[in-house]
């Protein structure tokens, strides 16, 4: 049986503000590219590294839709989205509707999974503890809902609400899509929508918990790439 060779590097690309359709193509690129080699390494018995891609950035204001998201969460209509400045796309990763916009810290890896771990759920904890632990840096206390990907403060009580949203996509074990951690994001643009189909939830951004006007961006982005590294076991 051929051992595959594990590259554990990871390419980081810092986009910064994107077109949400620009930066999927992007990352549909970089997927079929991974997929293309493994198809051929096995096809033809070699032995290539498969790349690994980070891609982290901020979007103009954008509404997506999963696969198995329902439309009735999208609360607007097509010129009230022209009037709010917003685009809006489905998509095919898993998971409801969110937003995404400026003040958000949007990551997608986009990995050979086989590089690490085939184990999708193991993936997606890992990316939620790493949110966690970034919030921890922060002096906030955060964690997971049961059934529900993503990360929330204060679980399990009337006060519950979401600060990081999550929706992946896998397949042969390469992942795309990722999360948005709401940093300094206008909040105002989630009372448009059901938040992945969540009702009566509410949705919450880091400045607000810190009780301030902004909060630094690049510092967020810095302590998650390292949380990541050490709960991936990666080199960048």
């Amino acid at each position: 049986m051929m051992l595959k060779v594990q590259n554990k590097k990871i390419e980081v690309r810092d986009l910064g503000l994107k077109d949400y359709k620009e930066t999927w193509d992007e990352q549909e690129r970089l997927f079929k590219e991974i997929l293309d080699l493994k198809v051929q390494n096995r096809r033809e018995n070699t032995k290539r590294e498969t790349p690994n891609y980070l891609l982290s950035v901020e979007h103009p204001h954008v509404y997506t839709l999963g696969k198995s998201g329902d439309i009735s969460n999208l609360l607007i209509n097509e010129k009230q989205l022209e009037e709010k400045g917003a685009s809006f796309y489905k998509i095919n990763r898993g998971g409801d509707i969110t937003y995404h916009g400026p003040g958000q810290m949007v990551i997608y890896p986009i990995l050979d999974l086989d590089n690490f771990f085939t184990d999708i759920h193991k993936y997606l904890r890992l990316l939620e503890e790493a949110v966690i632990l970034v919030l921890q840096d922060f002096g906030i206390k955060a964690g997971r809902s049961e059934g529900e990907t993503g990360v929330w403060l204060d679980v399990g009580t009337p006060f519950a609400r979401k600060i990081c949203a999550m929706g992946v996509r896998a397949s042969r074990w390469v992942t795309m899509h990722g999360l948005a951690l709401n940093v300094n994001a206008d909040l105002g643009y989630f009372d448009n929508i059901v938040p992945c189909g969540i009702k009566e939830k509410a949705v919450t951004s880091l400045n607000v918990e810190l009780g301030k006007t902004t909060v630094d961006i690049e510092e967020v982005k810095k302590r998650f790439l390292e949380h990541f590294k050490i709960l991936f076991n990666i080199d960048y």
